[in-house]
């Protein structure tokens, strides 16, 4: 694992068309893990774990990957990650490359990996009155897990956009993903509850939830018994998710779709949710949305992350930096306390797929990214050069 960096840089190119608005391929090398505890609100145990969505067994993943001598573990977070426009090839990409490409390494090297997929996964309904709207196959999740992903958030603002069917389908493709998927449900009770697992001896729990407010947090907000996608707008009610997570593992992570798009710096909501999200005994609290990389650290005990911009992209982005990319990778203790942060930089290339940099590009991405924790408010990671 590469020594914590605290940043990322480079000025990538920029090559104006629509961005995100407010609007089987052959297995790869399956992770050693401990046996997955059912997710509260049903999704799938990640298949690394030795178990499959709807209680069918999953392929075999060998033994059980032992705890390390100080109990920690290793959990990689990438950005969003879409299967249209130019990345829709990418479901049948073979081995050894996998969909996501040469960085898919660096996620399967970490005990757990966690990214946002923002799309619907459907081939019905009619598009939601919005500028851009996207559907994938459940074939998504397949190449996902593939490339060394083993948990999902589909809490976002691109998971419902292709109405009541196109929510149907994406829950019928949950319930049957061969990895977890978290921040939607068919009601606000599964929306918000965490995916809970064993790692390495050390339990952890994923809960996901949308601050972006826009149509799909308006209309499709999952209620008592309205499916949907789990809201941050709703601020206690993802509180009570996180601290009812916290009594079932010492590692609690948080992925949020938050920020404002082409923002470099975190605004008034995130930061105000990050604080309450600290207080209720989060490990990490981390997201994207705002198609540019933002500054992490540690505010108190909490790892933050406000934003690790796009990931496996449709189209190119009308904000400056929007092709920075790469994968954090957290160092974590048996307790919950992040003891290392890694930053693996890469770049967004010309198909889409994030590539790892090297050499004296690297350098600067890993610098770029340090400085953007300067309007962060937040303490350099356990670790971090600066």
């Amino acid at each position: 694992m590469r020594r914590v960096a605290a940043a990322v840089a480079l000025l990538l190119g920029l090559v104006p068309l629509a961005a995100c608005g407010p609007d089987d391929p052959d297995p790869a090398p399956a992770k050693a893990a401990d046996a997955a505890a059912p997710a509260t609100g049903g999704s799938a145990p990640a298949s690394a774990a030795g178990t499959a969505a709807s209680g069918s067994p999953a392929t075999p993943s060998g033994s059980p990957a032992a705890p390390r001598p100080d109990g920690s573990i290793t959990v990689a977070f990438a950005g969003d990650v879409h299967f249209e426009g130019r990345t829709e090839s990418r479901l049948a990409v073979k081995a050894p490359e996998q969909a996501l490409g040469p960085i898919s390494k660096t996620i399967s090297d970490a005990d757990l990996a966690v990214l946002n997929l923002e799309t619907a996964i459907t081939d019905r309904g009619a598009p939601e009155q919005k500028t851009y709207t996207f559907r994938t196959s459940p074939q998504a999740l397949t190449a996902l897990r593939d490339s060394g992903v083993d948990v999902v958030s589909m809490a976002n603002n691109h998971a419902v956009d292709f109405g009541a069917d196109g929510l149907a389908d994406t829950l019928a493709a949950k319930e049957s993903s061969p990895i977890p998927v978290v921040g939607v449900g068919r009601n606000a009770k599964e929306a918000y509850a965490p995916y809970v697992t064993t790692v390495r001896g050390v339990k952890v729990a994923v809960v996901a939830a949308s601050q972006v407010e826009d149509i799909t947090n308006q209309k499709w907000r999952a209620g008592a018994d309205k499916p949907g996608i789990a809201s941050a707008l709703d601020a206690a009610a993802l509180v009570k998710a996180v601290e009812a997570a916290k009594k079932q593992a010492p590692v609690v992570l948080v992925y949020l779709h938050w920020g404002d798009e082409g923002k470099a710096c975190p605004t008034g909501p995130q930061t105000t949710i990050a604080k309450k999200l600290a207080a209720a005994g989060a490990t990490a609290v981390v997201g994207t949305h705002a198609h540019t990389m933002l500054g992490a650290g540690m505010l108190g005990n909490t790892y933050v992350g406000y934003g690790f911009g796009n990931f496996l992209w449709y189209g190119t982005s009308n904000y400056a930096f929007s092709n920075e990319t790469g994968v954090t990778t957290l160092t974590i203790g048996p307790a919950g306390k992040v003891t290392g942060e890694a930053f693996t930089p890469a770049t967004v290339d010309g198909q889409g797929v994030p590539v790892p940099l090297t050499g004296a590009a690297a350098e600067a991405a890993l610098k770029r990214r340090d400085g953007l924790r300067g309007c962060t408010g937040l303490a350099p990671a356990p670790g971090s050069a600066h």
